[in-house]
């Protein structure tokens, strides 16, 4: 996450994202994460579900990696993260890009293991949830509507 301090730097992150031209190894949990925050604030169609997942598999096919019920773009965890980057954005109202994204990594969504406190990986990791969205099977996700 290094790089990913100035909204200049989210924000050309974010273009090449877009792109499909982001090298893999910056498309790190930090990294899906600034994409996540510059597309809520900047640019919220981008940020839609399905244009979202479009966005996630181009990138995929990008970096070769597979689009399948085993790898590549999982809906749930898509809808789950920019979930809990909204949040963040609307409790940093106006700050620097990455001062929210430093105070995501610095909570428990930080952790790229967080979502297994909500999820089995059983569940979260079928088929169906890579899909289409799955509701949580071990804890209710705080305050909000997820699909």
């Amino acid at each position: 996450m290094s790089d990913l301090v100035s909204d200049t730097a989210i924000a050309d992150h974010a273009a090449r994202v877009q792109a499909a031209t982001l090298p893999k190894p910056e498309w790190t949990h930090a990294g899906h994460f600034a994409f996540a925050l510059w597309c809520l604030r900047h640019d919220p169609p981008s940020a839609a579900p399905e244009a979202m997942r479009r966005t996630i598999m181009a990138l995929n096919d990008a970096h070769g990696t597979p689009n399948t019920d085993s790898a590549g773009y999982h809906h749930t965890i898509t809808i789950v993260s920019l979930h809990a980057a909204g949040l963040v954005l609307e409790a940093n109202p106006g700050a620097p890009l990455g001062e929210v994204l430093a105070a995501l990594m610095a909570g428990r969504v930080g952790r790229s293991d967080w979502i297994l406190e909500h999820w089995s990986r059983e569940v979260l990791f079928s088929p169906a949830a890579r899909r289409d969205w799955v509701a949580p099977d071990l804890a209710a996700l705080p305050a909000a509507h997820f699909g």
